[in-house]
C-alpha cells in the first residue's frame, strides 16, 4: 500500500475539505474585514475557533482508536481539509507583515496574541474533548451510581 501522502483518494478528501473550509474563511474576512492599521479580529477568531476545534477534534478521534478507516478519512477531511483550510498560517503571516511598517504595535501584538491564545486553544479543545469523553464513558459504564452498601 502506498503512504498516505500519495493515495489520490486521501488527497481529494483534503483538498475538498480544505476547499470548504478556506471558503468559509475567506466569507468571513470578506464580510468582517479588519482595517488596514487595525488589529485582524476576524482571522485571530477564525484561528482561535479552528485551533479549539482541531484540539477536540484529535483527542475525540484518538480515544475513539488508531487512525485508520473512518476515523482516518474523518481526520483528513476535517481536520487537515476543513480546519485546516479555515486557519491558515499564511492569513495571519500577511496580517502580520502588512502591518510591520505601520502599525508595528499591532503586528507584534496581533502575531504573539495568536501565537499564545492559538496554543491556549488547542489545549482548551484537548480538554474538554478528554472530559466529554470520559463522562460518556462513566456514564456508558454505569460507574457514577453510588454504592448502597
Amino acid at each position: 500500500m502506498s503512504p498516505l501522502h500519495r493515495q489520490p483518494r486521501l488527497i481529494l478528501l483534503v483538498f475538498a475539505g480544505g476547499a470548504v473550509g478556506t471558503g468559509i474563511r475567506e466569507a468571513l474576512s470578506l464580510t468582517w474585514p479588519a482595517a488596514p492599521h487595525g488589529f485582524p479580529t476576524t482571522v485571530f477568531a477564525i484561528n482561535l475557533v479552528g485551533s479549539f476545534a482541531l484540539g477536540a477534534l484529535l483527542e475525540s478521534l484518538s480515544r475513539r482508536g488508531s487512525d485508520d478507516g473512518g476515523r482516518r478519512i474523518f481526520r483528513l477531511l476535517f481536520g487537515t481539509g476543513v480546519l485546516g483550510g479555515f486557519t491558515t498560517y499564511s492569513a495571519l503571516a500577511t496580517d502580520v507583515a502588512t502591518r510591520l511598517g505601520s502599525a508595528t504595535g499591532v503586528a507584534l501584538t496581533y502575531a504573539a496574541l495568536s501565537l499564545l491564545a492559538g496554543v491556549a486553544a488547542a489545549v482548551l479543545g484537548i480538554a474538554v474533548a478528554g472530559a466529554v469523553q470520559s463522562r460518556s464513558t462513566h456514564h456508558v459504564t454505569g460507574d457514577d451510581e453510588e454504592d448502597a452498601g
